[in-house]
């Protein structure tokens, strides 16, 4: 590499880094909308029974098994949580916990018994009705 090239590039680096651009608005002056965040929304829509089924039958739709389980957590917990529904399905909590996530696998009898204490239960559909 010569010397020339080494200079051209430093001189080159100093005057971009120098010079100041407007870049167009400032959002610090307020014109950003501000967000609110997702999970307290979709917990306190979950509580509506037509949207919680409609967000679980959503969740099966996909290939992946552990978004339905995840679906189901968020169910679980617009139903007053985890330790309310243990106590009404009769389920230990850390099983409910261990079930109801990425790694759960629930049993069918506990599965039941879960949707049956959030006021659900299991349906088996052909496809050409979907």
């Amino acid at each position: 590499m010569s010397s020339y090239s080494g200079v051209a590039r430093n001189s080159i680096k100093r005057k971009t880094s120098r010079v100041g651009e407007s870049t167009g608005r400032n959002t610090k002056a307020g014109a950003a909308c501000k967000s609110i965040p997702w999970e307290p929304y979709l917990i306190n829509s979950l509580k509506n029974p037509k949207e919680a089924e409609g967000y679980l039958n959503a969740a099966l739709e996909d290939d992946d098994p552990r978004v339905f389980l995840l679906a189901l957590r968020d169910v679980a917990e617009a139903h007053g949580g985890m330790s309310k529904i243990a106590k009404t399905c009769k389920l230990n909590r850390e099983s409910l916990y261990r079930m109801l996530s990425k790694k759960g696998n629930p049993s069918l009898e506990s599965l039941s018994k879960l949707l049956s204490g959030m006021g659900f239960r299991l349906a088996i559909e052909g496809k050409d009705a979907a």
